[in-house]
């Protein structure tokens, strides 16, 4: 099991960092009560590897020396649970303009005290924290891409699961657009297999139909566009930060065209090493 303690300041950032890793498959904690980390960590390494990326995030919410903190780390590490700890900062005019946009109290600011002693006192309250740290990260002018770029980098392998993946929708624009589409491809100026007799009551999965399509020298030359385009896309969406990716080709009804398209271009996708799914909205539904 390997356990991440994320910590720093607050407004630098460590929630969005949960967020995103849970994306990458990490079960996250917010401010979990020191006492309690020992059964949790007992009762994840109890669980049959379901629990082998945790992230735990730990600031002066807490209300407890730090001193404890890493005590109990200690303690964990004997269990055998292998753990590293990401101190996030920021400058303080990044967080100032950081609690000015969300119009949030810092968990610091009582009895009178201004924003930027707040974030003073708080940057020596966790001075023993960064001290120990494992990694720092400075998420002054980051944007919530560069911060998810910047995390994959750090704690996420190259592995197939950790890829951007893509989701490639057929459907049919007289049933209207799919919700959630990043990227349409209208293919309503391709011949329709409709229109034949034998080819009506088939669909694009059926070879007879892919055959019907793809003898078409448009067929050919939108998929030759087609390759060239995300050849060069996906890879700029992946360093972008972008965990998944929806590509939509429709026709008329969502039964021919699209569909021949979507499973020829899920082909080309899967090849370039992305995860892909296919779903046919309008022969499924």
């Amino acid at each position: 099991m390997e356990l991440l303690v994320i910590s720093g300041l607050s407004g630098a950032g460590k929630s969005n960092a949960a967020a995103i890793l849970e994306d990458y498959d990490y079960y996250c904690v917010d401010n979990m009560p020191i006492e309690l980390m020992p059964k949790f960590v007992e009762l994840c390494l109890k669980a049959d590897g379901k629990y082998e990326k945790v992230a735990l995030v730990m600031d002066v919410r807490m209300q407890e020396p730090f001193d404890k903190l890493f005590n109990t780390l200690d303690q964990l590490k004997e269990m055998g649970c292998r753990y590293s700890v990401l101190y996030m900062t920021a400058s303080v005019t990044t967080i100032v303009n950081r609690y000015k946009e969300t119009r949030r109290p810092h968990p610091l600011m009582t009895n009178g005290l201004s924003l930027e002693l707040a974030i003073e006192r708080e940057r020596n309250l966790l001075r023993s924290v960064r001290s120990r740290a494992s990694y720092i990260l400075d998420t002054t002018g980051f944007t919530l891409a560069m911060l998810r770029s910047k995390l994959r980098d750090m704690f996420i392998s190259d592995s197939a699961g950790a890829k951007m993946s893509v989701n490639i929708i057929s459907f049919g624009f007289k049933n209207g657009l799919p919700l959630d589409a990043d990227l349409v491809f209208d293919v309503r100026f391709l011949p329709n297999p409709y229109y034949e007799t034998e080819l009506r009551e088939l669909t694009g999965c059926d070879q007879a139909v892919k055959d019907y399509v793809f003898s078409h020298p448009d067929s050919l030359k939108f998929m030759e566009i087609f390759e060239n385009a995300v050849s060069f896309l996906l890879p700029k969406y992946a360093e972008e930060g972008k965990s998944a990716l929806t590509m939509c080709f429709g026709c008329t009804g969502g039964h021919h065209r699209s569909v021949a398209i979507a499973e020829r271009a899920g082909e080309f996708v899967g090849n370039m090493g992305y995860p892909v799914s296919i779903r046919h909205r309008d022969i499924e539904s």
